[in-house]
């Protein structure tokens, strides 16, 4: 069984910083994909930043330039670097590891932690 737990959220002021974290525990494969999205109120889920484990990462056009994703094979830990945070970026954000197994797709998530930007 695996297990996402996420810190880091919060409330900031519109320009400031927030730096989330997410620790994977129990069996994962290795050839796997974390990733954050986010869900704001009325809204669908959305992928916000995604990182293979080899380095290779996709953003969402809205948080280019302002958000890193980076992660540590070896803790099983996938970190997102918020800057320039808007009152838009304000949702709950998710921990996200996708793999496949077998043609068996698998997908975990975190509880989710919350991000309020005020302007």
């Amino acid at each position: 069984q695996v297990q996402l737990v996420e810190s880091g959220g919060g409330l900031v002021q519109a320009g400031g910083s927030l730096r989330l974290s997410c620790a994977a525990s129990g069996t994962i494969f290795s050839r796997n994909t974390m990733g954050w999205y986010r869900q704001a109120p009325g809204k669908e889920r959305e992928l916000v930043a995604k990182i293979t484990r080899d380095g290779s990462t996709d953003y969402a056009d809205s948080v280019e330039g302002r958000f890193t994703i980076s992660r540590d094979n070896g803790k099983n830990t996938v970190s997102l670097q918020m800057n320039s945070l808007k009152p838009e970026d304000s949702a709950v954000y998710y921990c996200n590891v996708h793999t496949s197994i077998l043609a068996t797709i698998y997908d975990y998530w975190g509880q989710g932690t919350q991000v309020t930007v005020s302007s």
